[in-house]
Order: structure tokens, then sequence, then C-alpha cells
């Protein structure tokens, strides 16, 4: 058997660390997300739990179910099946396939902590794959409050990152076929290429290159 089957309290710990980075305080009722015309509670004993133990307790679940939403941007009705009042919602069905998708989303959450970074080299954080409070990898990581992550990074604004090795400095940009030198070479630097151009030495010494 892999690491990958941490036992499930393990897991459940972490899942209420990684996945609610921010968790309520535990004395906040636990009905505070439902309508106000409902008595729904969070359950003490959820119904078809595959992923996170069935003894994960109302707390628990309120902490996991709230770290979704914040890591992912959405409300219940992304995973869960009804509308309005929550005591007419079937927490339990897997009618929804987002909740599958979650479900093999926190295994593979679990494996990449616990069989990748647990034995890679040089990290800059300590990871046990026997503790998965110390996992460095959850939902948060890709999704960054929405559903679907970034594939790309941003485009580049004006005083964002430097440019590419080799790329031109800002305004020294100059259309195919065209370029200039910036004064003579430096002592010891190897002759400038005139294969392809003209190179005019000016009377202050500095040169100007034009190709033909």
């Amino acid at each position: 058997m892999t690491r990958l089957a941490v036992p499930l309290a393990a897991f459940a710990a972490f899942a209420v660390l990684a996945y609610a980075p921010a968790p309520a305080p535990t004395d906040t009722p636990a009905r505070d997300l439902a309508p106000a015309d409902t008595e729904w509670a969070w359950p003490e004993h959820a119904e078809n739990l595959q992923v996170l133990p069935a003894d994960i307790g109302a707390d628990g679940l309120r902490d996991v179910m709230r770290g979704f939403t914040r890591s992912l941007g959405v409300r219940c009705g992304f995973c869960h099946v009804g509308e309005g009042d929550f005591l007419e919602w079937d927490f339990a069905s897997d009618e929804n396939h987002h909740k599958e998708v979650a479900r093999q989303m926190m295994r593979m959450t679990q494996g990449i902590n616990a069989d990748w970074l647990a034995d890679m080299e040089h990290l800059h954080v300590d990871i046990d794959a026997a503790n998965p409070a110390t996992f460095a990898v959850t939902c948060w990581t890709c999704h960054r409050g929405s559903s679907e992550p970034e594939r790309v990074p941003p485009p580049h604004e004006e005083g964002g990152a430097p440019p590419a090795p080799g790329a031109p400095p800002a305004g020294h940009e100059h259309p195919p076929g065209q370029g200039h030198d910036h004064g003579a070479p430096p002592a010891g630097a190897p002759p400038a290429d005139t294969s392809h151009g003209t190179t005019h030495t000016h009377g202050d010494g500095t040169q100007h290159r034009h190709d033909d």
C-alpha cells in the first residue's frame, strides 16, 4: 500500500487546515450560511462521504465546505443538489457531477503532497507524508478564488516583469533590417560585423551603423 493511503482521520485534519485557510471561530452559529427562514444545521453524521471520514463531525464538515467556497469562489449549489431552503436540499446526492470532480481533486491533492512533494529535495517547505497538516498544495494553490484555474500567466503590463533575456530595452526596438551601434566597442571586444551594413565613424569617435 502506498503512502497515498494516509489515514482518513489525518486527511480530515489536512482538509480542515488546508482548504479553510481562515476558518470562522468555532462559536459561530452552525446555521449562519443557511437562509434565515430555516432551522437547518450542519450534520454531525453526514451521508455519502467517500473521501472525508464519516466521523468528521459538524464543525469539521463546515470548515471544509467553507474552505471550498473560498478557494473556488462558489456556493453550495456548485457541487450539491438543491435550491432555496437548505432543509429541501439533497446534500447526499451524487447527481451534480462537480461533486465527484471535487472528490477526485482531493485525492489528487493528497497524492501530490504525499507521493511526490514529500520525496522532492531542495523544497522551501518540509512535507511529512504522514502529516497532512504540512502539505504544501491545496485547492487554493491553483484556484485562487476561481472555479476554473488560470492556465497561463496574465499579459505583460507596463512596469511589470522585465523583458526576456536578449530582448531589446524599452524604447530601443528597431524595424527589421535596421539597427545602430551605441558608440565604439570596448577594448578587447571583437570587431563589429560590417558584412551586411556600413559603419560610419564620427569626429567625436562614436560610430553609427546602418544596414545596406
